[in-house]
């Protein structure tokens, strides 16, 4: 009895651990996004003082005094050039909002930093992408 029971926990160890192989994280790039900076968590947009969670596929931004994410711009800012306009790259895990009043002073709605690349994330018929830049 002992060697069934034995073999079933195996059968279920292993079945789990190979479930836990199979969950991926997927990113979402946004095609606007800054060339080289694969490492990036956020990036927050100066002119429109809001962030983009690279993970998330989603704007972050305050209204009316909350934060709130969505998967569009702010309505103010929905004809804004992302591919134009500066992005600062933030690399950290923490969400950045704790600091936003100092972000919002250090990156002012019309800097504009070093010239930055964009790309472009294209998939072809094999499901892989292939990054060019802009």
């Amino acid at each position: 009895m002992r060697l069934p029971k034995f073999l079933l926990a195996a059968i279920v160890c292993i079945a789990f651990s190979s479930a836990q192989a199979q969950v991926k994280t997927t990113v979402t790039l946004p095609d606007w996004g800054v060339a080289d900076q694969d490492n990036a968590t956020y990036y927050y947009i100066p002119a429109t003082e809001t962030y983009y969670d690279v993970r998330k596929g989603e704007y972050v931004y305050q209204q009316e005094g909350k934060w709130v994410r969505t998967t569009t711009l702010p309505t103010a800012y929905k004809d804004y050039d992302l591919y134009s306009g500066y992005k600062v790259v933030l690399t950290d895990e923490n969400e950045p909002f704790a600091d936003y009043d100092n972000i919002r002073v250090k990156y002012a709605k019309d800097f504009k930093g070093d010239p930055q690349k964009t790309y472009k994330v294209k998939t072809n018929r094999n499901g892989k992408v292939k990054i060019k830049e802009k």
